[in-house]
Order: structure tokens, then sequence, then C-alpha cells
């Protein structure tokens, strides 16, 4: 993402005169102590962690149900206005912190992609067996769009029956500049323990300046990020990308024209290497990282309930028509 390498550029000078060499820190999972629970505001992981759980359930039995993801620093409140939509409209969601975000323990530390593919393939077991007979989805935003692919691409892959990945963190240091990937390896292994903002940066990640503010005002969104979990969300954007063409799943591909987050170059990479036949990809004229906060956000919204219920129709939006800009696109 271009925050995380604009935010790595000022850590190169004070990393070379670090005179400690550190290794990055992941926060390790426990031993396996139980079997994964779903109660009414959590999740329970196989090694006693909770994950704290946001759920919107219709007030009827759900046509689909989506298992979403939040992005980085973020957390499971993110889905607040499209999972209260998509509820009036029949679809139930599930979205928990993922570990080292909003509510968790060890929060600010990064765990890991496999910690958090496993935690996601557990949830979707637990969703599933709450809600049998009916279609479950992945929603992943950003971060959470890179766990998805990652997961599904995985040795024990979630049983659903599709994925949505909005926006997703495809960032990967084969599409970074080299003076990007040096200053990270050096802050990560010099000085994993700093933390950096993205204060002065210029970025727009949305044009909804009110929801913008209050997440600033949140104090469960992280504001100063260590420099190895921007390492380590890195290294789950290699593992994104690299596993765009073993998806094997109907994937509904969201991306806003003027995201300043996950730049184009990226993007065009993974949509290329995504198999044609399941894919669809819809492209918002005017649209910003936080697509689903945005405000055209209803539209977003409007667009995934209908995918769900018919993935090879045309979005009510049109949105699945205007791929072909961004691949004409340039950078």
């Amino acid at each position: 993402m271009r925050r995380v390498a604009a935010l790595c550029l000022p850590l190169a000078l004070g990393c070379v005169l670090g005179v400690v060499a550190c290794a990055p820190r992941v926060q390790p999972p426990g031993p396996v102590v139980r079997a994964p629970a779903l109660e009414t505001d959590r999740i329970v992981a196989h090694d006693n962690i909770s994950l704290p759980l946001r759920a919107w359930l219709p007030d009827q039995p759900p046509t689909a149900v989506f298992v979403a993801l939040h992005g980085f620093n973020d957390y499971s409140n993110a889905f607040t206005a499209p999972a209260a939509y998509w509820r009036d409209n029949g679809i139930a969601t599930y979205a928990y912190d993922q570990r080292g975000f909003g509510g968790t323990v060890y929060r600010g530390q990064w765990a890991g992609a496999d910690v958090m593919a496993r935690d996601l393939t557990d949830a979707v077991a637990l969703v599933r067996a709450r809600h049998p007979a009916v279609p479950v989805y992945l929603l992943g935003v950003s971060m959470g769009g890179a766990v998805a692919m990652h997961a599904a691409t995985g040795d024990t892959p979630p049983d659903v029956d599709g994925m949505v990945l909005v926006a997703p963190a495809v960032w990967g240091r084969s599409t970074m500049p080299l003076h990007y990937r040096v200053a990270l390896w050096l802050g990560a292994h010099s000085l994993p323990w700093a933390t950096v903002t993205g204060r002065g940066l210029g970025i727009k990640p949305s044009d909804n300046i009110e929801m913008l503010r209050a997440l600033s005002a949140d104090p469960m969104v992280i504001k100063e990020t260590r420099v190895d979990a921007i390492d380590g969300l890195v290294d789950l954007m290699d593992e994104a990308l690299a596993a765009a063409d073993r998806v094997d799943l109907p994937v509904l591909v969201l991306y806003g024209e003027n995201d300043q987050i996950v730049p184009k170059a990226p993007t065009r990479a993974m949509l290329e290497r995504l198999p044609a036949a399941n894919s669809t990809i819809a492209i918002y004229d005017g649209g910003y990282h936080m697509l689903l906060r945005d405000l055209q956000a209803e539209i977003v919204h409007r667009d995934v309930a209908a995918w769900v219920a018919d993935p090879a129709a045309p979005l009510p939006s049109g949105a699945d028509g205007n791929a072909g800009a961004l691949f004409a696109a340039e950078e």
C-alpha cells in the first residue's frame, strides 16, 4: 500500500545508524488447547485467544452470509454501515477483530499471515455450523482481502462459496521500488519497535470526511504503527499477489479509480492473474480506497448484494464494465 511504503522512507537513516540488530516481532500463537467457538460477542480461537465479534443478522433466516475481514489498523466496526444495508436485504454479516487489531490482546503486534488465515478458516466453519445450507462468502477489505486470498489458496482453505475483495492489499515487494524495500528491511531489522504515522503524507483514503474524522477520534483504530507490523503486512501482500492465479472460487473485486493506498499497477498485476472465468471486476469512477464507507458507498453495497444473488448477472451500477479503463491507465 502506498501509505505503507511512504511510512518506511524516514526510517532509513535511523536504521543505518542503529547499533543493535533486532528481528521483527511476531506475536506467537498459543498451543491448541480447545475447539474454536462462536459466542455472542467473540470468536474463541484454538489457543483460547478472544477475537471480538460483531454480527448483523436479518430478522428472517438469511439468504447468504458474509464472514468479513477489516483492513490494516482498523477493526470489525468498519462494517457497521454496509452490514446494516445487507442485513436489511437478507444477508447476515459476521465480522471479527483480527489478531493484533481492535480489542484483541497484543494489539499493535503482527500475528503472521498463516495464523490469521487459520482464524479465518475456523471462523467460517463456525458460521457454517450456525447457518447450515446457506451460502457463505468471504468479504475482505484491503488487508482483509489479502488474508482472504492467502487463506483461500492455502492448505486448509475455508469452505466458502465465493469471496468479495474490496481494494485488496496486493502491493507486494515485486512491485515496489527498490528504495522502499531497502528502507523497510532496514527498519524492520534495526528498529522493529519504532512507530510511524501517516500524518503529513497527503493521502486521501475516502471522500467521506465525517467518517474519517470519526476514525481519527476512535481509540480502537491504531494511529501509530510498529515498523515490524508494516513488514508483516508487506509479507502478507507478497503472499496475496502470488496467490491470485490459484484462486478457484467465484470472486468479485472492487476498486476505486481514486484509490491512493493500493496503487493501480499491483492491482492490475493481481487482476491479470485471477482466473477470468471466475472473476467479476468492478471499477468505481470517483471511488476511493474505503469504497464501503465513501460517499457513494450505497452504490457499492447494492452491487455486492446483487452479485451474491447472481454472480453471473451484470452489476446494477455498471461498474463491472469499467475494468478496461484500469488496464489502460498509466501510473
